[in-house]
């Protein structure tokens, strides 16, 4: 299946995709985004709403040329440990191997990372036996650094399960912080040589404001909620991440991919529908963010459609608030 792309306009129309984690890779725009189906289910805060079962790629040659849909490439049936939901996966390519990060329930209901691996950036993936020892809630975002060190983000809070998660271990019970606590940030795990292990226990990044005090649980235009990602630009680290309740995907920097980052600004206003995921990609000399909005549903918020659009950088590094329905 092929679509003809434009900027801020679906890029596929046949299937719902959401979550897109955009790379070059071989010289193409690959694109691996979660793929939104309908059903009857509830629609909660624990995301109930969002039930898909398997994982498609997409790619494009260029932004001038069309978006290939290359089927789908992994199966919730193929994935021994995982009961239901694979949501946001991430890609990352190292040791002449694709490797494919995702989230899903295990059949005890938590929330686990695990992998799958190709030799084609098309796939088809073939998954771990089991999940990533040690890991847990969602939206894996994995950074190989210019040194090849290899690091992966994740955590969401809600239906992502992070705040039951901040005494070591699973606690069904687990609160958010109150609003005048520092809140909670998303983790950072380095990874083993082979990719398929932490190499020591995941930390907790800290998110900071320009005088270096955290920011709050309360802060709900620039806390944490869900959808890590990091990317580099001239020497520093980019954390961006969703706001969940108040629907803005904004940016921190760093010189540090383990953080702290500083608090900067917005990257996207809200979108139609109540999630906002992204994904940030240099192809050739222009940097492209990838997003999602429910417009192609009419804001039905478990049928999302993957967009793009051109990013900007200010002169001193910061980057310039988009608009995604300005035209």
């Amino acid at each position: 299946m092929k679509t003809t792309t434009k900027p801020n306009k679906p890029i596929v129309e046949h299937i719902y995709t959401a979550d897109p984690s955009a790379h070059v890779f071989e010289g193409k725009i690959y694109i691996y985004p979660s793929h939104d189906i309908d059903h009857d289910g509830p629609t909660n805060d624990n995301g109930d709403q969002y039930a898909m079962e398997d994982y498609h790629v997409l790619s494009m040659d260029n932004f001038a040329s069309p978006c290939v849909d290359h089927g789908e490439v992994l199966h919730l049936r193929d994935i021994p440990w995982a009961k239901k939901q694979l949501w946001a996966p991430d890609a990352a390519y190292k040791n002449n191997t694709y490797y494919l990060f995702f989230p899903a329930r295990d059949h005890d209901e938590i929330f686990r990372i695990g992998i799958a691996t190709s030799k084609n950036p098309a796939g088809p993936f073939t998954p771990q036996e089991s999940y990533i020892p040690g890991s847990f809630s969602i939206d894996p975002a994995v950074l190989v650094d210019d040194n090849d060190k290899a690091y992966v983000y994740f955590g969401g809070l809600w239906g992502g399960q992070l705040e039951k998660w901040q005494t070591g271990s699973f606690d069904p019970n687990g609160k958010e912080p109150a609003p005048t606590e520092p809140a909670l940030g998303p983790m950072v795990a380095e990874l083993s040589e082979d990719m398929l292990r932490f190499k020591g226990d995941p930390q907790e990044i800290k998110i900071v404001d320009e005088a270096g005090n955290p920011i709050l649980a309360g802060d709900e235009e620039r806390r944490f909620f869900e959808g890590a990602w990091v990317h580099k630009y001239n020497g520093y680290y980019y954390l961006s991440y969703s706001t969940g309740t108040t629907h803005y995907i904004v940016y921190a920097m760093s010189k540090n991919p383990l953080g702290p980052y500083v608090y900067k600004g917005k990257i996207l206003t809200p979108v139609i529908g109540w999630t906002t995921h992204h994904s940030i990609v240099q192809f050739e000399d222009k940097w492209y963010l990838f997003y999602h909005d429910s417009s192609l549903s009419g804001g039905v918020n478990h049928k999302r459609s993957v967009k793009y659009t051109e990013l900007t950088y200010n002169e001193d590094g910061t980057i310039q608030t988009i608009d995604p329905y300005k035209e």
